[in-house]
């Protein structure tokens, strides 16, 4: 696995961020996923379309932050 360099100061950033997208966004998103639901068929659903998709934008980035700091080398 290669290392990538990284300032203190960029995994103390990256860490927070992941922080958030885990105790804040992830919550939020799974609530609004929940909301959407009432609402009925899902296939003409905007509002559910729209937090699935948020939460596959917001899953995937934490995959990406999660991969940068097990390479970071700081």
């Amino acid at each position: 696995m290669n290392k990538y360099p990284m300032t203190v100061s960029g995994e103390a950033r990256l860490r927070e961020e992941l922080d958030r997208l885990k105790r804040v966004d992830r919550p939020r998103i799974a609530e609004a996923i929940a909301d959407a639901r009432v609402h009925g068929d899902h296939k003409e659903n905007a509002e559910y379309h729209a937090a699935r998709e948020q939460q596959s934008f917001t899953e995937g980035r934490i995959m990406v932050v999660v991969g940068k700091l097990a390479s970071a080398q700081v």
